[in-house]
């Protein structure tokens, strides 16, 4: 498949890793690009220089999205309790004051990385703490009398959810480090053996297939009814169209929108798999250290769709992963052109009415089915059965570069036996009469 990236700052694609640009740099902020209502082909790339500090004292005012996105609203209904929500990315510091008492029994699938999955590792190590604090921050300080949490920080779409942080190393090389190849499956794996309600994927790649080897993971958690929700990248990283894990059938894909609402030129890209837009630019996060920092993407869109998930699961128990994304799409409101279209998906998010509205939940998930397609596309020699995998295997260090493809239509042979047979039986009948006649023509001509 394609290289595995993080969908994060604008800055990420800036030098020549996979990530870009690596911590928090004392720059001043980068104001995105305005986005044009149609999509170009060549974007400009964006200035390296980082993501941006915050100061604590602001940071809580900069959270536009709880007030445009009907996030406070929602908080009426539900706060995300009793629902876990897995981070499958670098790591997440659960020390931050934002997201202490948040984090619960974690994994490292990197083998690089520490056991609990609370180590930043590879090209950009405050990746999965900035996307863990916008999914499930906690705030901190005195205790909020209106909102839950504390007054100061970051708060995130579901408060009171808890994060299982499943370190990947991405981004860079490491001599030690697990084929990435590997390391997802394992991830999806696990999230869905420990409880993880929803999974959170705030990365992706330049390649619309996949390996062969994701197949049963992403099966097993469609299986078990764990929504999967992935980035659907950013063209200023260069990224310009969907690539996988979103575009895998059954995980909610999520693009990015402006402060306007207009699809995101840097920080989005396009495809027929989106699902539904949130916002990307002008973002806020939590970083190690009881730090803020800016940030753009569609990396910071997942944590919140995926929060929004876990308040709809709290407030409606009962309801799978394809219920679960029926309400997410159903309730978005419709932008671009009519119907879903490959920049806004079904629309725009509105968490309030993902919550609260009824909405008629019918049997087809509307982001289809990944076990129906490995049934459809895959040849029988390929196809894995779904099921848990505890222990990962020992490192592999190939690299699969091949898109899936479907296999080419193959005629059955013939079960029987029979159908030789007669065929040679039918052509020694020709060659015999063909034979007798000659012999008769000769005869006439020597007459």
């Amino acid at each position: 498949m394609g290289r595995l990236r993080t969908r994060g700052a604008l800055s990420l694609a800036a030098v020549g890793l996979l990530l870009g640009g690596t911590g928090v740099a004392p720059a001043l902020a980068v104001e995105p690009m305005p986005a044009p209502s149609v999509p170009v082909e060549t974007p400009v790339a964006p200035p390296s220089n980082g993501k941006v500090p915050v100061e604590p004292v602001d940071v809580r005012k900069e959270e536009y999205w709880l007030d445009d996105y009907g996030v406070r609203d929602a908080w009426k209904s539900a706060t995300g309790k009793g629902v876990k929500i897995a981070v499958i990315d670098t790591g997440v510091d659960g020390s931050h004051q934002d997201l202490r008492g948040a984090v619960g029994e974690g994994m490292d699938v990197s083998g690089v990385g520490r056991a609990n999955g609370q180590e930043g590792l590879g090209a950009e190590p405050e990746h999965g703490t900035l996307v863990a604090s916008l999914a499930a921050g906690r705030g901190h300080g005195p205790e909020n009398p209106d909102d839950p949490g504390g007054t100061r920080g970051i708060i995130g779409v579901a408060p009171e959810a808890e994060i299982l942080p499943v370190s990947l190393w991405v981004g860079s090389e490491h001599p030690g480090a697990r084929d990435i190849d590997e390391q997802i499956p394992d991830a999806v794996r696990w999230a869905v053996d420990h409880g993880a309600n929803v999974i959170n994927m705030s990365l992706g790649s330049n390649a619309t297939g996949w390996p062969p080897a994701w197949d049963s993971a992403f099966a097993y958690a469609e299986e078990k009814g764990v929504l999967v929700v992935a980035a659907a990248g950013n063209r200023g990283s260069g990224l310009n169209q969907v690539g996988a894990p979103a575009t895998i059938p059954g995980v909610l894909s999520v693009g990015g929108v402006d402060r306007s609402r207009t699809a995101s030129w840097d920080s989005s890209s396009q495809g027929i798999s989106i699902a539904v837009a949130g916002p990307s630019e002008e973002m806020v996060g939590a970083i190690p250290g009881d730090g803020y920092a800016r940030w753009s993407g569609t990396s910071a869109t997942v944590p919140l769709v995926a929060g929004t998930a876990a308040l709809i699961k709290q407030k409606h128990p009962d309801l799978t992963a394809a219920g679960i994304a029926q309400r997410i799409v159903d309730t978005a409101h419709d932008a671009g052109a009519q119907g879903k279209d490959p920049l806004y998906g079904y629309g725009i998010l509105d968490v309030r009415a993902a919550v609260e509205d009824d909405v008629r939940i019918s049997d087809t998930n509307p982001l289809g089915s990944v076990r129906q397609w490995i049934a459809q596309n895959r040849p029988p020699s390929q196809t894995p059965t779904p099921s848990s995998s505890p222990t990962p295997p020992a490192p592999d260090t190939r690299q699969v570069t091949g898109e899936a493809t479907p296999p080419v239509a193959q005629a059955p042979l013939n079960e029987t036996g029979a159908l030789p047979v007669v065929i040679l039986v039918s052509f020694g009948v020709i060659v015999a009469g063909l034979t007798v006649a000659a012999v008769l023509h000769i005869r006439r001509l020597s007459r």
